[in-house]
């Protein structure tokens, strides 16, 4: 289905449905308390933040293409040096996790305990030539002091570029680290996945037929004013709309990957849509702005080093104030 169509039946489903955003309105969502997340390179980043922030209400997380959650340790410089392409990369772990420690501690983290059966779904492809295939290791080996082993998977055996691999038919893009970072592998990262952090699921739809919503970020989260694009996405199934009970998972674009970059490929093309009609799962695709001066963004990334303040990694992160609000907002 069009993007066009998709947005024609969101205007249809939203008649005299509550919560405007946009040019479009809300449902009623019947959404579960709790909710799973995932994301691509430094949305991935982003949702091992996220993931450890608010442990008590996220299942499960996948993430893609990433590194050990704080890598970067508030510093671009470590950023560049050590969470990005280098092979001489070596994350201080030891640094990071005692300072991830210090924040539970704190209580600006989740506790260990809201996180220990959770599910986590690491993935990098061999060929990443953006963030380097090691620092799945090493954020795979972070994650085994925090969630049971049997709940971890690590697939870092294909010999994919720095990308959201689909299940469409393998193309010459798919070994590339390019933009829109999205690439028909004939894998299917988005039922992969699912099935790791959900369980057993019907088969995906060979089209999405719910409805691809704009929502308005600043309205319905304060902190997302600052660093967040206006609009974000939200793929809503029929199902859904007419209330059935769903559940909620967040999907986080990478660099270069939010809508001003690349329209809605991310946010229509990674797969995640067509599951969601057949397993009752509403999708929010959250979108950052780049910006190139306060805060310095101009690739539209999530913050994953500092670029919104110190606290980035914590409760107190203006960009995890901003998801958590979202999240809470339509599970009103």
């Amino acid at each position: 289905m069009s993007a066009i169509k998709l947005l024609n039946l969101a205007l249809l489903s939203a008649l005299s449905l509550p919560l405007v955003a946009n040019d479009t309105t809300v449902p009623e969502l019947a959404l579960a308390d709790n909710i799973t997340l995932s994301g691509l390179s430094s949305g991935a980043y982003f949702a091992g933040q996220y993931h450890l922030a608010f442990a008590e209400q996220v299942d499960g997380v996948a993430m893609l293409a990433g590194g050990p959650v704080y890598c970067a340790q508030n510093s671009l410089g470590l950023a560049l040096e050590h969470c990005f392409n280098k092979d001489s990369s070596q994350p201080d772990l030891s640094s990071i996790n005692q300072y991830l420690q210090t924040q539970r501690d704190a209580a600006k983290l989740a506790p260990l305990s809201a996180i220990a059966d959770d599910k986590v779904w690491i993935f990098h492809g061999s060929k990443d030539a953006t963030v380097h295939p090691k620092l799945a290791l090493a954020l795979h080996k972070q994650y085994q002091l925090w969630v049971k082993p049997e709940n971890i998977a690590l697939i870092n055996d294909r010999a994919f570029g720095h990308t959201f691999p689909t299940s469409a038919p393998y193309s010459d893009s798919c070994s590339l680290s390019e933009t829109p970072f999205l690439a028909g592998c004939d894998y299917d990262a988005a039922g992969q996945l699912l099935t790791h952090l959900l369980g057993k699921l019907q088969s995906a739809g060979t089209t999405a037929t719910g409805s691809l919503l704009q929502i308005n970020q600043h309205q319905l989260s304060a902190a997302a004013k600052t660093t967040l694009a206006e609009t974000g996405y939200l793929y809503v199934p029929q199902s859904c709309a007419d209330g059935q009970p769903c559940r909620l998972h967040v999907s986080f674009h990478g660099c270069k990957q939010n809508a001003q970059s690349v329209g809605e490929a991310y946010v229509s093309g990674t797969g995640l849509n067509n599951y969601a009609d057949s397993n009752n799962l509403v999708i929010l695709y959250p979108q950052t702005t780049a910006s190139s001066l306060n805060p310095f963004n101009p690739n539209a990334c999530w913050d994953w080093w500092g670029y919104t303040g110190a606290n980035y990694a914590t409760k107190d992160g203006m960009q995890l104030q901003a998801v958590h609000q979202l999240v809470q907002a339509l599970g009103r």
